[in-house]
């Protein structure tokens, strides 16, 4: 992931701990590659896809 997101290793642990803000942009990319939704991944829904 760190090589798709072409960010270091201990900025993209910092993402996953809350500790570092996404962009937005990022935030879709990261749902797209999931295939959930960009409320699903930061923790604001339940459900995994839009529907």
């Amino acid at each position: 992931m760190v090589k798709l997101l072409d960010c270091r290793v201990n900025h993209y642990q910092k993402t996953e701990y809350g500790q570092v803000n996404i962009p937005s942009l990022t935030l879709e990319f990261l749902a797209d590659c999931f295939k959930v939704s960009a409320d699903y991944l930061p923790g604001r829904s339940d459900v995994r896809k839009s529907q």
